[in-house]
């Protein structure tokens, strides 16, 4: 049986594949990971559906001029680190 850090970091690289995919195009090796992947986990296949709307939304929105950089902070983004680990355990 595998242990759960496996499994979590089989999640951590699905949802890598699954931000790839909407940037470009898989490979062969990535695509049937992915897909071995999805059809045991509803987890992320919700965050895959989660991922894909979001995408679509923001395609359709203007963007915004190259003179505003849009940037989190250190401290907003360790909370969020924070939160997605509470979330995990």
């Amino acid at each position: 049986m595998p242990t759960l850090k496996q499994i979590a970091y089989n999640c951590k690289k699905a949802t890598f594949l699954i931000e790839k995919k909407q940037e470009k195009r898989l490979s062969v090796s990535e695509y049937l990971q992915l897909r071995y992947h999805l059809t045991g986990c509803s987890v992320c296949r919700l965050y895959r559906q989660q991922s894909e709307m979001i995408s679509r939304v923001l395609r359709q929105r203007p963007f915004y001029p190259d003179t505003v950089e849009m940037v989190a902070d250190t401290a907003y983004k360790q909370k969020l680190k924070e939160m997605i680990a509470g979330f995990r355990n």
